[in-house]
């Protein structure tokens, strides 16, 4: 009963803090952002039941390294590194984010990297190699090193041990907690929009410009988090304006439990009930070695694609009978169901890609089978240039091979040079029959931009 009492009370408690931090936020004059930065949290705005649980957020950022944009940016791209027992993923990091963005992007963005270990030489050692490799990004004010002194954290040591975790876990999760307030604080008022990602993270190509076409998808509708990959703290968006009460949030509760366990209660609280996750994944985890204790680490999210498929807006059809619900349209989604069909099938059977409008197709990918099992064994891949429409249907004529399945797998990375011309539709067509069922997983096609075609 008093731990049920309890639960109520913080629960209480934060949907208070979160309220009147968010009216004190409104009220408040933008940030100032010059050289170090120092926010003093206002004591009395809080009510007397509240200031025994109070923690002062007066805290001090040095920048480091990089120079301020003039204008608010689309995107700040936010991740904390610390030193590691095993392996240094950092600046893997940065090559990632810039090697997988235009130049267009980049203009569109800033990443801010907060140093928030307390060894004073290895962030020495770690601004110089940053600074040494990525020196035209810094001059851009592309990219932005901070740090906080130790005196700016909180206590942490002799704390909660919530979850039975050893002292040592306890102390790791709830600085971590307190880096990302500090960071989220710093970045508040760089950009529309912001991203939590990790020290030890690749990501995938124009991942921008699929989030951005994600937060579109998403329209008018309210929401607090949108997740792209499914791990930890990895590839979480926020709209800016939620950074100063999401800072103030994890700092008050730093010892209660790890980040990613407040931000489920973050967005609850906030009434955004379910998770939006949108697949694929833009982001992968690719340390082998975890920054707490240097502890093996096999984390992978299957779901993330180096390079997202454009798939345009198309009607997708089959004759081959389909398996419950496993319709075609899933293998053409990018989602992780498929299309799975049943057997007998046969040289009349064939699925076709109806495009809404005629498309330049730079690359075309169809991948088949599960587990070595279903796959389509024989089969052409055809492109079609007229649509003849009828009441009931559409029928595609005027096509051209482009290339035949190999062990159930297609992948064509030339498709301009072997068809330069706009396309209407794509089939995939039955050449031998085949007693086994098959599963379609991926139908994948990307074009060429009209910016590209000069």
């Amino acid at each position: 009963m008093r731990c049920h009492l309890k639960q109520v009370f913080l629960l209480a408690a934060g949907l208070l803090i979160l309220t009147r931090v968010y009216v004190y936020m409104r009220r408040a004059e933008s940030g100032n952002l010059k050289g170090s930065l120092t926010w003093i949290w206002d004591k009395e705005t809080w009510v007397d039941d509240l200031k025994g649980h109070y923690l002062h957020f007066n805290v001090s950022i040095k920048v480091l390294a990089g120079v301020f944009q003039p204008s608010k940016k689309y995107l700040t791209v936010g991740l904390s590194s610390v030193k590691r027992k095993k392996g240094s993923y950092l600046q893997d990091t940065l090559q990632s984010i810039f090697s997988a963005s235009s130049e267009e992007e980049l203009d569109q963005m800033v990443i801010v990297v907060l140093l928030s270990d307390f060894d004073v030489s290895w962030i020495q050692q770690t601004l110089e190699k940053i600074t040494d490799e990525f020196h035209m990004r810094l001059s851009k004010g592309q990219l932005l090193v901070i740090h906080a002194n130790e005196d700016n954290y909180p206590p942490l040591t002799g704390l909660k041990r919530n979850f039975n975790d050893a002292p040592d876990r306890v102390s790791f999760r709830s600085k971590q907690n307190v880096d990302y307030s500090y960071l989220l604080h710093f970045s508040s008022n760089l950009s529309q929009y912001y991203i939590m990602l990790e020290d030890d993270v690749s990501c995938s190509k124009n991942f921008l410009t699929s989030m951005r076409e994600h937060v579109g998808s998403v329209g008018n509708s309210k929401w607090v988090t949108l997740e792209f990959s499914k791990l930890g703290y990895i590839g979480k968006l926020y709209q800016s304006r939620d950074l100063p009460i999401l800072a103030r949030f994890l700092y008050n509760f730093y010892q209660e439990m790890p980040c990613d366990f407040l931000l489920l209660h973050f967005h609850r609280l906030l009434m955004q009930e379910k998770v939006i996750r949108f697949r694929p994944s833009l982001f992968q985890h690719m340390g082998t070695y975890s920054s707490f204790r240097g502890t093996f680490n096999r984390l992978k999210d299957e779901d993330f694609v180096e390079e997202v498929a454009d798939n345009p807006p198309a009607d997708i059809s089959t004759n081959i009978e389909t398996y419950q619900t496993n319709t075609v349209d899933k293998a053409y989604s990018q989602g992780l169901e498929y299309f799975w069909g049943v057997s007998p099938i046969g040289t009349e059977n064939y699925i076709l890609v109806v495009f809404h409008e005629p498309v330049l197709i730079s690359r075309a990918q169809i991948v088949t089978g599960l587990d070595g099992k279903d796959e389509l064994v024989y089969a052409d891949v055809e492109l079609g240039k007229t649509l003849v429409k009828k009441e009931s249907e559409v029928e595609c004529s005027g096509f051209d091979k482009l290339g035949s399945l190999q062990q159930g797998q297609f992948n064509e990375a030339a498709v301009q040079k072997l068809v330069p011309a706009t396309m209407a539709c794509l089939r995939i067509r039955v050449t031998a029959a085949q007693t086994t069922w098959v599963v379609v997983r991926k139908i994948q096609v990307w074009t060429v931009k009209a910016d590209q075609t000069t």
